[in-house]
């Protein structure tokens, strides 16, 4: 088996290219390229597929996220950080009421 290597998204489509025009010959594209037999065959499938886009590392991102327009994508930063703000207020003033607390013990 091969060792694992990574590659570039510019690479999956070379690797491919090369193996399409070797009449699909996966075993020379992978020596060729170094790298694993299945990940040409994978890649030649998604790439008939899908085309160069089935080439793409989405690992990390949902289906959805690839979809949003930037103005979207935005509307949902603004989301997280009203989310994130709320939690650390919230976690302040549970600070405050804590230090309340302990004063009135000593």
């Amino acid at each position: 088996m091969a060792e694992r290597r990574k590659t570039t998204f510019e690479e999956r489509i070379e690797i491919v290219d090369y193996c399409l025009k070797h009449q699909k010959n996966y075993q020379l594209a992978a020596h060729t390229y170094g790298v694993s037999y299945q990940q040409v065959y994978q890649w030649t499938k998604k790439f008939e597929t899908n085309g160069a886009e089935g080439l793409r590392d989405r690992r990390g991102c949902t289906k959805d996220e690839v979809k949003l327009t930037v103005e979207e994508k935005l509307k949902l930063e603004i989301q997280r950080i009203e989310r994130e703000n709320e939690r650390l207020r919230a976690e302040n003033l549970f600070l405050k009421k804590l230090e309340e607390i302990e004063r009135r013990h000593r």
